[in-house]
């Protein structure tokens, strides 16, 4: 090529860089009269321009690369924004990604974009239309069924080793020292995530009224710590199921350091192997995996696993009720991000159904109780830990799945405090026809 074709070029490329910048300039002019957001954008040039008319926030969006606008533009979902930032070309400053969703949120409705907005953006956008831009590639997302309408005792397993075989390690990096990976329980709110989470195995033994000599089944037991919380300070007889290999080594390694293999037993097995008689049962944070299809079998087989003066504990989160036309399986963008990089085979029932199939697998309910703002705290905590572990989250997992899970907890942790996700504790006993081994007030819950 001759000089002065390189000269030419050159010129083009400056000229085009240039007018991408003007252009994004002049869209983040343009929101910040309508958005009037306490945050700034800083472009792939290094400045930073507020996104506010009087920003004072450290919180700043970084875009390293002009294609993400472009392909953006030409792939407007959600999972092109959550690819982009997974990459690295999207990050977050002066923040977390929580301190990011919780500033928007924040906003409400003041400055929402009308369809007269949109188009001037796009008018100011419209020179990203025909600059380079490139569809990020899948990488880090469950190879097979990720939704899980058809799944197999098979697929429960690949969907929960997905999920809990990451490492060790790298869960021991956001969770308490008992690794309890479920809501923990704020008795006051200013408490740090290990009271918390042993006053959440506390109030499960206590709302179970756990007896020395019970048995008591844990489905989906985690690394142990319910099992083994309530062996060492209720003296039950304990046995965990759950269907990740990395826990279930964890587990017994704990169990046999506590010196409890003679009241503790825990196996790889899923809830529909189980055999025996238990006077207690705990489902703690497990419900999620079952899919919805299968919760009349799930019910069933825990009645028949209750003895008959039993009590049974159901955890778990629930997305809120749908208007009976609309239809059930339709996955919004985030739960359809989730299933594909985080929780595969994931569904969420809303807490009437979850009462409805509980009365009709014969259970009599006795008590409901709301835990929604207790894991919305959990959640930031662990986004908060993961983030401050930053070098050895990426030295354990990579830096793609450490952004994918801090992009998760912020996200949960978000949907929690706005309500979209809730959280129930159902505390059930095996038939109305017997009277519920139950005192007459739950007083004795919080002596």
């Amino acid at each position: 090529m001759s000089a002065s074709a390189e000269k030419s070029d050159g010129r083009e490329l400056a000229d085009s860089t240039d007018r991408l910048l003007s252009a994004a300039r002049a869209a983040i002019s343009e929101l910040s009269q309508k958005l009037d957001l306490d945050m700034s954008v800083r472009l792939w040039d290094g400045k930073r321009h507020a996104l506010g008319r009087d920003t004072k926030s450290p919180l700043e969006i970084h875009i390293h690369d002009p294609g993400v606008i472009a392909s953006l533009l030409r792939w407007p979902a959600l999972d092109t924004l959550l690819r982009h930032y997974i990459d690295g070309r999207i990050d977050i400053g002066g923040g977390t990604l929580y301190d990011f969703g919780l500033a928007l949120q924040k906003r409400g409705s003041r400055g929402r974009l009308t369809a007269s907005d949109t188009l001037r953006m796009a008018a100011r956008l419209w020179p990203f239309v025909l600059a380079p831009g490139s569809r990020p590639i899948e990488k880090g997302t469950f190879s097979g069924d990720y939704v899980g309408h058809h799944r197999t005792r098979r697929d429960n397993k690949d969907y929960v080793q997905f999920h809990y075989d990451l490492s060790n390690d790298f869960y021991a990096l956001f969770l308490d020292p008992e690794m309890v990976y479920s809501c923990a329980y704020y008795t006051d709110w200013t408490n740090d995530l290990a009271t918390a989470q042993h006053d959440k195995l506390e109030m499960i033994c206590r709302k179970l009224r756990l007896k020395p000599g019970e048995r008591l089944l844990d489905i989906g037991c985690g690394w142990g710590g319910l099992i083994c919380h309530a062996a060492r300070h209720h003296g039950v007889t304990a046995h965990g199921i759950t269907l990740s290999k990395a826990q279930i080594d964890f587990a017994r390694d704990k169990v046999r350091r506590l010196g409890l293999e003679n009241r503790i037993t825990v196996a790889l097995a899923d809830y529909t192997e189980v055999e025996g008689t238990y006077e207690k049962i705990a489902s703690i944070g497990m419900y999620e995996h079952i899919g919805l299809e299968n919760i009349p079998t799930y019910m069933s087989k825990v009645r028949r696993l209750l003895s008959e003066d039993g009590l049974f504990l159901n955890h778990a989160i629930s997305g809120r009720a749908e208007k009976p036309r609309l239809i059930r399986r339709r996955m919004r963008p985030e739960r359809k991000a989730i299933a594909k990089y985080i929780f595969p085979g994931g569904e969420l029932d809303d807490i009437g159904h979850t009462l409805a199939a509980m009365e009709l697998a014969g259970f009599e309910v006795q008590d409901v109780e709301g835990w929604r703002m207790h894991y919305a705290r959990t959640c930031r905590l662990w986004c908060e830990r993961l983030t401050a572990e930053r070098e050895k989250a990426i030295e354990a997992v990579g830096e793609e799945k450490y952004r994918i899970w801090v992009a998760y907890l912020a996200g949960v942790a978000l949907a929690f405090n706005r309500g979209t996700l809730r959280l129930y504790q159902t505390l059930v006993s095996r038939s109305a026809k017997r009277p519920p081994p139950l005192p007459p007030t739950r007083a004795d819950l919080y002596r």
